[in-house]
């Protein structure tokens, strides 16, 4: 909260308590509430009404906060903090709590509903001092300029709140549904919470620190406590040893045949294999006779005769 703030809430405060005393007390503002009243500007300017009914609604608590709560949560979305929805719900929530308590505790009747010329309508079972239209229009369009995150940008916006502001508060004065006076204290009502609201940013942080632990414990608590391991894949089997029949010496075992699984299942017995020697207990082979082809075309060879040595 800097000091300009301070000042400006401050004198803030002042104008809005002059208003309501200048009201209790029927003085000039009173007066001018009723020669505005008397003049009746819907009737001087009729072209105008169609274009400001639906200007009105700019002031409306329902399709403002609306509109505003949408920009809001993108923009909360994108920056990953809830600090815009929860800014424009204290703002809200002190306006309808400032505003709704000042217009029931003095319960002032509208300009449709006035009883007598001159008088102040207080205490009348009313409900529009200060006005709600215009004050809602201040906070609720004001909240942008509040949270702008550059100063061309916060500019900008506080130049269109306020222009929408003003028009909201002077399009209830032509439509007859707001004393002039009840204008005067919905803008002061409706800046006074936008100025006060540096002293809840404290209450906002805490508010965002618990909306997030809270979302933490409730995915702690959505995951699963024990992972579950998959279960083992059992190792393939080793083919079964079974023993060969018809060997001299001990049975040995050996590998049991492919063939011989699908003859199992049908009940009749593997018919007898005959003994085959290993190829290391089979006896050398001897060749018998040369292996080189004989050749019809050669003569064979004989031996030359020795003399007989005497």
């Amino acid at each position: 909260m800097s000091r300009h703030r301070v000042v400006l809430f401050g004198a803030t405060m002042a104008f809005y308590l002059a208003i309501v005393v200048a009201v209790l007390g029927s003085s000039w503002l009173v007066e001018l509430d009723w020669k505005v009243m008397l003049y009746r500007p819907y009737e001087q300017w009729p072209q105008l009404h169609a274009f400001l009914d639906y200007f009105v609604v700019l002031g409306q608590r329902g399709p403002t906060a609306v509109m505003v709560m949408a920009w809001l949560g993108w923009r909360s979305w994108r920056q990953h903090t809830l600090r815009p929805l929860l800014t424009l719900g204290a703002a809200l929530l002190l306006l309808n709590m400032t505003v709704g308590s000042v217009k029931l505790g003095l319960g002032r009747l509208g300009p449709h509903y006035a009883t007598q010329i001159g008088s102040a309508e207080l205490f009348a079972g009313g409900d529009i001092f200060p006005s709600g239209h215009t004050a809602n229009a201040v906070v609720t369009w004001g909240i942008l300029a509040y949270l702008a995150t550059t100063p061309r940008a916060r500019r900008w916006l506080s130049v269109i709140s306020a222009m929408v502001a003003l028009g909201v508060g002077a399009t209830t004065v032509y439509l007859g549904t707001h004393w002039v006076s009840d204008v005067l204290l919905g803008w002061a009502a409706g800046l006074l919470i936008l100025l006060a609201l540096p002293w809840f940013e404290p209450l906002i942080a805490r508010a965002e620190a618990l909306v997030f632990a809270v979302r933490a414990k409730v995915r702690e608590r959505r995951r699963p406590s024990t992972t579950t391991a998959p279960a083992p894949v059992p190792a393939p089997a080793a083919p079964a040893m079974v023993p060969q029949r018809g060997h001299d010496e001990d049975d040995v075992p050996v590998r049991e045949p492919v063939g011989a699984a699908s003859g199992r299942g049908s009940g009749r017995p593997l018919p007898a294999r005959p003994y085959q020697p290993a190829r290391s207990e089979r006896p050398p082979v001897i060749p018998s006779g040369t292996r080189r082809p004989p050749h019809t075309e050669r003569s064979p060879r004989t031996a030359p005769a020795r003399p007989l040595g005497g």
